[in-house]
């Protein structure tokens, strides 16, 4: 019943932007942080972005602190990473997670790509 839905990922072009979605359904959203991970290539999957229970409690990873906003509307069940100043470093799948009922949830990830 529970699921998350990333979307807004694409290509773009070094130093341009785009804004990631997560709908949420299935569970009461506004109960429960979220958190943005992402995974490139041979990678681990890293911790991005986590967001408390509204816009007043966030977290960054040092990489991405100033260049990335995590928000989230509970109105619409969705959390969003606003990703400004892109990098090819940046070029990952990037996921969203909520911990409930003992697990980790993930949505299926959306593909991000950093290039000329």
């Amino acid at each position: 019943q529970l699921k998350l839905v990333e979307s807004g990922g694409g290509l773009v072009q070094p130093g341009g932007s785009l804004r990631l979605s997560c709908t949420a359904s299935g569970f009461t959203f506004s109960n429960y942080g979220m958190t943005w991970y992402r995974q490139a290539p041979g990678k681990e999957r890293d911790m991005v972005a986590a967001i408390g229970l509204d816009d007043n409690l966030v977290y960054y990873e040092e990489s991405v602190n100033g260049r990335f906003t995590i928000s989230r509307d509970n109105a619409k069940n969705t959390a969003y990473l606003r990703m400004d100043g892109l990098k090819p470093e940046d070029t990952a799948v990037y996921y969203c997670m909520t911990h409930l009922g003992g697990s980790d949830h993930w949505g299926q990830g959306t593909q991000v790509t950093v290039s000329s």
